[in-house]
């Protein structure tokens, strides 16, 4: 395997933690966010060995440019990291706020995961991971509405491809990461506070890492939202809607 990772949404939190793996484990890394000064900073602490490029991928054109720029050099895992999270009403939130969350949280993974499995799958090998949330298991979340509908596109989007993957006997692995509260920049993002204890983003991303080279699909990093994701499978999807709602609401306690 091409020991060449790309890490959107880089600059902080679980992307930045998955960086920082990768490269302990011997890949080189290249760094893909909006913060120059953060990259550069991640970039000098990692070491030599290592990329930045600056872009926005809410922007359509900037993730066919990034995949421009990079796709010469022999990466072996993307993973799509970059996204973010919005609180409120949906009749309140604004509209091209939630547009940009659209399109960083869904268009540009569907775009880089697109591009990038071609080459994958004519080289016969390489990892994908799409980071999404446990917000993606559920069936909606009021008062994240928007949000929770972003992350199930990217789970359900993964899961068919992996098996198509399976069915195909290829050796190309997409996956999902699927956190719940994970202790980084969201909150302060989408104006709202969790209502549960955060795992660190340190924790997040070894499991994410190991999850991945493990094969698995979904990977949800902590035995209790394990067990919540199983449970809301037999919940009755309304019900399952009011209870999330609940919880949500409190998250505006900020």
């Amino acid at each position: 395997m091409a020991k060449t990772a790309l890490i959107t949404g880089a600059s902080s939190g679980i992307g930045r933690e998955i960086a920082k793996n990768l490269y302990a484990r011997g890949f080189r890394c290249i760094l893909c966010a909006r913060r120059e000064d953060r990259l550069n900073e991640l970039a000098a602490e990692l070491g030599d060995n290592t990329r930045v490029v600056v872009c926005d991928l809410s922007k359509r054109e900037q993730c066919f440019s990034l995949y421009e720029q990079v796709k010469d050099e022999k990466i072996g895992v993307l993973i799509n990291g970059a996204g973010f999270g919005l609180f409120g009403k949906f009749e309140e939130t604004d509209l091209q706020r939630e547009l940009d969350m659209i399109d960083t949280n869904v268009t540009a993974v569907h775009i880089l995961m697109k591009l990038f499995l071609k080459d994958f799958t004519a080289r016969g090998s390489g990892y994908i991971m799409n980071i999404a949330s446990s917000a993606g298991l559920m069936s909606g979340g009021p008062y994240m509405s928007t949000y929770y509908a972003t992350k199930a596109y990217v789970a359900d989007l993964t899961s068919a491809v992996a098996r198509e993957l399976e069915e195909q006997g290829s050796r190309v692995r997409v996956c999902a990461l699927c956190p719940g509260p994970v202790d980084t920049e969201f909150n302060e993002v989408a104006g709202c506070s969790f209502g549960v204890k955060a795992i660190s983003a340190k924790q997040c991303s070894d499991e994410a890492v190991k999850g991945m080279f493990g094969g698995k699909t979904i990977i949800v990093p902590s035995a209790t939202l394990k067990l919540a994701a199983v449970g809301s499978r037999l919940i009755p999807r309304k019900m399952l809607v009011a209870v999330t709602g609940r919880v949500q609401s409190k998250k505006g306690e900020v």
